[in-house]
């Protein structure tokens, strides 16, 4: 969420279509380009071990004690109107299946979650990150239609969208997240928008309340609009809160634990498609004999630290449903 992890981009050598099966190779790609990603999508059961591990980095841990106790600090420094919303989370180690395969992960992420963006990035150095991203942070299209979303507000999926019931806490902390891109357009001087929402959408095991905004940037000349929302936004208020600045010091104070790349941003920029940036969030941690899951709640005035410890575990859920393929 932070400076704490570089920012890495990877260049592209080819691009897949999973639904035509189609491949295309950059101009400057390396010949072995093809047949090496071949060779990874025929070793499915590739075990772990020839992964990127980031092993050799000491993880720390947000204890159910250590977290509990930063919310009731959160809704004291709320209640003193210190600052309005804070994003607390925390991280939980388990044990690394010992059949665990990253690509068949993957492939079970997709059918699990088909209207998610759906990660597996294994870099050197680095190491090896798999997640489920229902929010979009910045989105440029073909069409050039940029979008973004204001997500939040949580609770356990129903058989009927519209038989969800929403707290005031959770219709106040989405309407948080609509004001702070209201804002941002305000601060670029952008009018020409088009908002949708607040609906309830579902995110696998999980629903919560969306706004989408859209602008057309065949009518509007912007070009730098991805870019400058990118950085007005990030970290955004659904992973940081309102305002940033004294959420983000409250966050750095009293969450205890290193968040990594968890809360961080990643997509396919200047693709065929265009560029998608999302929130890196429901995501894991993939290292030599461990899984570390992350998950956050929003905190305000009205939070619980029982509810908002409960919030987290529903949406540790997202990938513990995968991990239990492998047990």
């Amino acid at each position: 969420m932070t400076e704490q992890e570089h920012q890495l981009f990877i260049k592209a050598d080819l691009y897949f279509d999973a639904a035509t099966g189609s491949m295309t190779t950059t101009a400057d790609a390396p010949a072995e380009a093809a047949q090496n990603f071949t060779a990874a999508l025929q070793s499915i059961n590739q075990p772990t071990s020839n992964w990127h591990s980031s092993a050799t980095n000491q993880a720390s841990y947000q204890t159910e004690l250590g977290f509990k106790g930063a919310v009731e600090k959160a809704i004291a420094a709320i209640t003193s109107e210190e600052m309005e919303k804070v994003v607390l989370s925390r991280n939980y180690s388990e044990k690394l299946p010992a059949n665990f395969s990253p690509v068949a992960a993957f492939e079970a992420m997709l059918q699990a979650y088909p209207n998610a963006f759906v990660s597996l990035v294994s870099v050197p150095g680095v190491g090896t990150w798999m997640g489920v991203s229902p929010e979009v942070l910045v989105s440029i299209n073909e069409e050039q239609i940029f979008k973004t979303v204001a997500l939040a507000g949580t609770q356990p999926a129903v058989e009927k969208v519209g038989d969800a019931i929403w707290r005031q806490k959770e219709i106040e902390e989405q309407g948080m997240v609509e004001r702070y891109i209201l804002s941002c357009f305000k601060s670029l001087r952008l009018r020409e928008y088009t908002e949708v929402g607040p609906r309830t959408v579902i995110a696998g095991n999980l629903m919560h309340l969306r706004t989408d905004f859209k602008v057309d940037l065949k009518e509007v000349d912007f070009p730098t609009l991805g870019t400058d929302m990118l950085r007005l936004l990030h970290p955004t208020s659904a992973v940081c809160g309102l305002p940033k600045e004294p959420a983000l010091q409250f966050i750095l104070s009293h969450e205890g634990y290193n968040r990594s790349y968890y809360s961080g941003y990643l997509g396919p920029v200047n693709s065929p498609a265009g560029t998608h940036i999302f929130v890196n969030l429901r995501c894991m941690q993939v290292r030599d004999q461990e899984i570390i899951l992350y998950a956050g709640a929003g905190i305000t005035g009205e939070s619980n630290p029982e509810k908002e410890w409960q919030e987290t575990q529903h949406k540790m859920q997202t990938m513990r449903r995968i991990l239990v393929n492998f047990e």
